[in-house]
Parts: structure tokens; C-alpha cells; sequence
């Protein structure tokens, strides 16, 4: 893991190098492929459901940069580096509904399947771990959501309880094992 520091505007956004993927700020060219995975019914069906309108998305993409700004962490871009291409997000996300600070993730349709999301979510938990005192973070997953859980699971987190009405329906909350001491929690 190589932290680079702030580059999107001198947003306070730390940069984080994987052997494949550069997790940083979002940017403007990451607004197309953010539109493109929030009107993809498949990869919304656990997210609330497909957005098609480009305004609402736009509302949400700032949110993602003022939730860095408020909280002092967020959801990073994923970008590979061989392509430069906008693979997905990951980061740590605490709104005013959750319990505590959960570590999150979204994959874009194209980018499934090559372990993306498990190598920055690895960082990106111990980033937080490290830098800003997150240890032991949560994931709210739907218990149907199959793909997510998978990834959940090989991050070394369990099912700690279920957290009934949580917009809408009852999800699971997985608890990742601490990685303070430098243990990535493999």
C-alpha cells in the first residue's frame, strides 16, 4: 500500500496504490460510468433499485465528495492502472442512519470477477485502521445479495446480526476482524 496524498482538486482525499488499482477521489470523468452503474438494474437491485436520471446521480456524486468533507473519510474511485479505467468504488460511509462506520463497495458490470473489489477493500480497511481509528468495521448487506456476501466473507467477516427495517427491508450485519497491529485481516 503506497499513500500518494491529495490530487482531485486538492481535496483532502488520500491516494492509495494497489499492484492493480489506484484508489482515489472522484473525478469528473467518473460521473458517465457512476450514470451507466446506477441505471444497471442487476448491480442496483440491493441499492434501492436503478437510477436513470442523471440529476439524481449527479446529487449523489456530490454527496460521495461532502461525506469526505464532513466525516473526514468516503468512498474512493477505483481505477485500474493498466487502463486508467473507472472500475468501481470503495471506501468506509457513515449517514446519519447507520449504526456506526461500514466499509462498502461497488464493482461496475464490466470489472466483475477479478478480485478488484477484495484487493482495495484489504487497503482500503486498513487505511482506516491505521489513519483514521476504524477498526472492526461493519457491512450492511441483503441477505439475498450473494456476490457481495462472497466478498464479505473472503475479507474474514461474519454475521453478527441482522438489522431489521433498514430502508425497507431486513439486512445482515457483518463485522470484518481488526487489523490494527498492521494485519491486513486475512
Amino acid at each position: 500500500m503506497t499513500a500518494l496524498g491529495p490530487r482531485t482538486n486538492d481535496l483532502p482525499i488520500p491516494v492509495i496504490e494497489t499492484e492493480r488499482l489506484i484508489l482515489r477521489g472522484p473525478e469528473p470523468q467518473d460521473f458517465e460510468p457512476l450514470c451507466a452503474f446506477n441505471s444497471d438494474a442487476d448491480r442496483m437491485r440491493y441499492l434501492g433499485g436503478p437510477v436513470t436520471d442523471a440529476d439524481t446521480v449527479w446529487r449523489g456524486f456530490l454527496t460521495g465528495i461532502g461525506h469526505w468533507m464532513w466525516r473526514g473519510y468516503g468512498m474512493w474511485t477505483l481505477q485500474e492502472k493498466a487502463s486508467g479505467q473507472t472500475v468501481g468504488r470503495v471506501g468506509v460511509i457513515n449517514h446519519l442512519m447507520w449504526d456506526e462506520p461500514e466499509i462498502g463497495w461497488h464493482i461496475f458490470a464490466d470489472h466483475e470477477g477479478r478480485g478488484y473489489v477484495t484487493e482495495a477493500a484489504l487497503v482500503a480497511r486498513r487505511y482506516a485502521a491505521e489513519s483514521w481509528g476504524l477498526d472492526r468495521l461493519i457491512s450492511y448487506i441483503d441477505p439475498a445479495n450473494t456476490r457481495s456476501r462472497a466478498v464479505a466473507e473472503r475479507l474474514g467477516a461474519t454475521v453478527e446480526r441482522e438489522r431489521p427495517e433498514f430502508f425497507g427491508s431486513t439486512v445482515l450485519v457483518y463485522r470484518h476482524p481488526s487489523v490494527a497491529g498492521g494485519s491486513d485481516g486475512r
